[in-house]
């Protein structure tokens, strides 16, 4: 892959392969960002486990991700209030439904919806699904109470799923969080996804755990130290 002269000038500040601990790595991170915007520090992890596809879950960051969720509410009229009052950007049932199906309309970062507009939401699995989109009752995005849906979402509740490879991307904040709130986002992603593995996962469960700013490269950390 062809590097840009600032991902290579960071690069030169660190020693590949070298296991930082948690708070050393969240102290560089700064260091390594290549952005003049205030970007992304995304954690990577290497999972080992037969069924990837099982390997999903949802983790609410004590910090949150530092990015501003808008959220899609789809009820019945007698939810919309609530859903207003909670900080939905979007609210509506029928009409968002043919928006979302007539314009292929995703213009939001989370959709909620209540149990029984599910039926009607199933026709745009083909749009929100291949988006990250669709509702699920796993994720907490499937519910009556629309008001505590859309407030875990807004406060940093991340989904987090395998890839073919066997990889877990996740935000955990932004490089301005600084080295105590990326810390312990860190430690809690991977505490919960340790504590929610298959029961049938044997071994080293989780192989690798790197953090990486928006365009910079990544950091090892020691990740036998965060339990």
């Amino acid at each position: 892959m062809n590097r840009g002269k600032k991902w290579k000038a960071a690069y030169e500040k660190i020693n590949p392969g070298e296991l930082l601990s948690v708070e050393e790595a969240a102290s560089k991170i700064g260091e390594l960002s290549t952005t003049k915007f205030d970007g992304s520090v995304d954690a990577s992890l290497k999972i080992g486990y037969k069924s990837l596809q099982n390997v999903r879950g949802i983790v609410r960051l004590p910090h949150g991700t530092g990015k501003n969720i808008r959220v899609c509410v789809i009820a019945k009229a007698d939810k919309h209030a609530a859903a207003k009052e909670a900080g939905a950007e979007f609210v509506g049932a029928e009409d968002i439904i043919e928006k979302i199906q007539t314009e292929k309309w995703t213009d939001f970062d989370a959709c909620i919806a209540t149990p029984d507009m599910m039926p009607k939401i199933g026709k745009l699995g083909q749009i929100l699904g291949r988006k990250g989109l669709m509702p699920k009752p796993k994720a907490g995005t499937v519910t009556d109470d629309v008001a505590t849906a859309i407030k875990n979402v807004k406060a940093g509740q991340v989904e987090y799923k395998a890839d073919k490879t066997g990889v877990v991307a996740v935000p955990v904040g932004r490089v301005s969080f600084g080295q105590e709130k990326l810390a312990e986002n860190i430690r809690h992603l991977y505490q919960s996804i340790i504590r929610d593995k298959p029961s049938d996962a044997k071994g080293e469960y989780v192989k690798t755990l790197h953090i990486s700013p928006t365009m910079g490269p990544a950091l090892k950390i020691n990740a036998r130290n965060l339990i």
